[in-house]
């Protein structure tokens, strides 16, 4: 039986008219996500990406008491990061707690998130430390191990200075970063999206 020439057209129209129909779509948001600049206004995350990510060196630091933290001290676990003067003003300690709460925020994924604090100069007051912050780890930056690590920081503002949370993954790179002024439940939520996310830590 012969298909009329123009049914046959018809018909092929069609299935190019369905194919282009699924396939236009995913070209075009191929096309704006690599082709141009464009992003979208809001991303999934609240802080700011570092893209790519920045490996930290793998090197021991050493603690406020005078001892090493070995290798692997910024490895194995999830952080968060704060890095600052070792005096630690009341914007420093208002950091740290508000890393102590979006830590313990995560309930049953407390364990796979470790807080520390990467200071310069004098160790912070042990006496602070022991009774507002007994699971944050400290250690220096002034010996060459330290500025190591303290020049991976993206250094646009100053990292000693900036007053930012930073996200370290389970492998040592640094993942994102967070203003002073970034409210806990902002970073918590990105955390808890890459603790859900993750295959490692």
């Amino acid at each position: 039986m012969n298909v009329p020439a123009e049914a046959r057209r018809r018909s092929r129209l069609g299935l190019i008219g369905l194919a282009a129909l699924f396939f236009l779509p995913l070209l075009l948001a191929f096309w704006l996500y690599y082709g141009t600049d464009w992003r979208p206004a809001g991303g999934a995350e609240h802080g700011a990406l570092i893209d790519p990510p920045r490996p930290l060196p793998d090197v021991a630091l050493l603690r406020p008491d005078g001892t090493s933290t070995g290798d692997g001290f910024l490895r194995g676990d999830w952080r968060l990061v704060y890095l600052g003067d070792g005096a630690c003003d009341p914007g420093c300690r208002e950091a740290l707690v508000k890393s102590r709460q979006v830590r313990l925020a995560l309930d049953k994924d407390v364990n796979r998130v470790a807080r520390v604090f990467l200071y310069a100069g004098s160790p912070p007051d042990p006496g602070y430390l022991v009774s507002e912050h007994p699971d944050l780890a400290a250690a220096g930056l002034d010996d060459a191990a330290g500025r190591s690590v303290l020049a991976a920081f993206p250094q646009d503002p100053p990292p000693m200075t900036a007053g930012h949370l930073y996200i370290v993954d389970p492998l040592g790179n640094l993942m994102m970063r967070y203003p002073a002024d970034a409210a806990p439940r902002a970073i918590l939520s990105d955390l808890e999206r890459l603790l859900r996310l993750s295959h490692i830590g």
